[in-house]
């Protein structure tokens, strides 16, 4: 999760000290410094999942 734009995203990679993440629901990558990062909480981790799942139904592209 970064905390500093509240976004959840899944780690794509490292490149030069930056993290990669990605929406879960799809979309554009976007960086990170490492520190202001932060695991997502349960609750955060079940709404992504449920968000990717609805994406796929509607046939969107991920």
């Amino acid at each position: 999760m970064d905390v500093l734009q509240d976004r959840v995203g899944e780690f794509r990679g490292e490149w030069f000290g930056l993290w990669y993440l990605r929406p879960v629901t799809g979309g554009t990558e976007w960086t990170v410094v490492p520190g202001s990062t932060r695991p997502v909480t349960p609750e955060q981790r079940l709404r992504a999942e449920t968000a990717r799942r609805n994406a796929r139904s509607r046939g969107e592209l991920l």
